[in-house]
């Protein structure tokens, strides 16, 4: 176990002693973290967010109410998780094998996923497995994830389609007459090389 002295774990929260959690981590109630899961520091997880065994959290990461991250996930520094936001790991779920008997841990593959630096999540997006979302890319609310999505790229619906791009700060960036995209915000201007729909 490392040093909790700098981390805030609610009484009502479960975690398992061989997790590592870095200086300025708050783990709010009824949150459970499971066996040789990493945190980072300064990191945010709210009310009943659940984060499986081996799972990755960078630094300055928030997860929101809810979430629910499970094996083969790594979630690098910066990343912001909506309430109820699922993260799978298993393309052909079945309980049981073919003969019948319930399936263990040795009877199925991993399928990671990787939520790339300064990404966001939104409120109840499902990302399937074998999945990487990009730096600064935005999955809106209730997306379902089923293809690797694109630095700064913003996704909607079901099945998650790119409709444009956003800046840093998450705002839809506009298209310029060159080509080029620039922030309505902070005027901040990128050049992309596969362009948005």
């Amino acid at each position: 176990m490392t040093d909790r002295s700098n981390v805030r774990i609610h009484p009502s929260a479960e975690v398992a002693e061989s997790t590592t959690i870095g200086p300025g981590t708050s783990i709010w109630n009824q949150c459970q973290v499971r066996e040789n899961a990493a945190i980072g520091r300064n990191c945010i997880l709210g009310k009943d967010v659940y984060v499986d065994f081996g799972v990755q959290i960078a630094d300055n990461v928030k997860i929101q109410n809810g979430a629910l991250l499970y094996h083969g996930v790594a979630i690098e520094s910066g990343v912001f998780v909506g309430p109820g936001a699922i993260f799978t790991n298993d393309k052909q779920p079945r309980a049981i094998n073919p003969d019948g008997s319930l399936k263990a841990d040795a009877d199925w593959q991993i399928g990671p996923i990787t939520i790339s630096y300064g990404a966001s999540i939104g409120a109840g997006a499902i990302v399937l497995p074998n999945i990487t979302v990009g730096r600064f890319a935005l999955v809106g609310a209730g997306a379902v994830v089923t293809k690797n999505v694109p630095a700064h790229a913003l996704v909607l619906g079901n099945p998650a389609r790119q409709i444009g791009y956003v800046c840093k700060c998450a705002a839809k960036l506009t298209k310029q007459d060159n080509g080029s995209y620039s922030c309505p915000n902070c005027s901040e201007q990128y050049t992309f090389e596969r362009m948005g729909e």
